[in-house]
């Protein structure tokens, strides 16, 4: 199936409510961003930064000045000056530290990054992201934070088939987001993203549905 033809299957999925689908391309090149683009789609998902402009700088002038881009991986502090103003947004902000080096680097290019915190809800030690008591103490510090604007939150959900399980996860950090009054909440992948919609996810993150031909 085609790009358009899986977009297709997944709005019908999605028909009664209102995400933003966010391609994921960190594993396809500029030509299927194209075809993603033709297809209709406006957000393109990354997370390696150098190997991302390296693409984006082969699409053509219309696919590239007219795409939003999100920066969805984990984010070092190093990577910082390659990430600021050339993503949209950054979704994967895990620690004050970080924090702090997008807000110099905006300040610096002279713009306001909106980035997400990052949050480990299901506490699983091989992933990054805060865990959910720490989130107000963050919120407070970044507030100080002249040239970074907190949009949301951001989750990366265990990969399960129990979808109680998953129900419960998207569901808290929908009462996480209500909670500290955010307006995006980006949750739901390739494997859960139906579950996450109706839990309240404003972004979803798809690669694999999106690109691969048999779904």
């Amino acid at each position: 199936m085609s790009v358009k033809e899986n977009l297709n299957k997944i709005l019908k999925d999605i028909k009664n409510y209102n995400p933003k689908i966010i391609a994921v391309t960190k594993y396809y090149d500029e030509t299927k961003m194209m075809e993603a683009f033709e297809a209709g789609l406006r957000d393109f998902g990354e997370s390696k930064a150098k190997e991302a402009l390296e693409k984006i700088n082969k699409m053509d002038d219309t696919t590239r000045t007219q795409s939003v881009y999100h920066f969805i991986g984990h984010l070092q502090t190093n990577k910082v000056k390659y990430v600021v103003g050339n993503f949209e947004y950054i979704h994967s902000v895990d620690s004050l530290k970080v924090a702090q080096c997008i807000n110099s680097e905006a300040n610096t290019k002279g713009i306001k990054q909106k980035i997400l915190l990052q949050v480990n809800n299901a506490q699983e030690k091989q992933k990054f992201g805060i865990h959910p008591e720490q989130i107000e103490n963050l919120i407070e510090e970044i507030s100080l934070l002249k040239s970074v604007q907190l949009k949301g939150l951001m989750n990366i959900a265990p990969f399960t088939e129990d979808k109680n399980e998953l129900q419960r996860l998207f569901s808290d950090m929908y009462k996480l987001k209500e909670k500290f009054k955010l307006e995006e909440l980006s949750m739901g992948m390739s494997h859960d993203y139906k579950i996450a919609v109706e839990c309240g996810a404003t972004m979803i993150r798809l690669g694999k549905i999106l690109f691969e031909e048999n779904n």
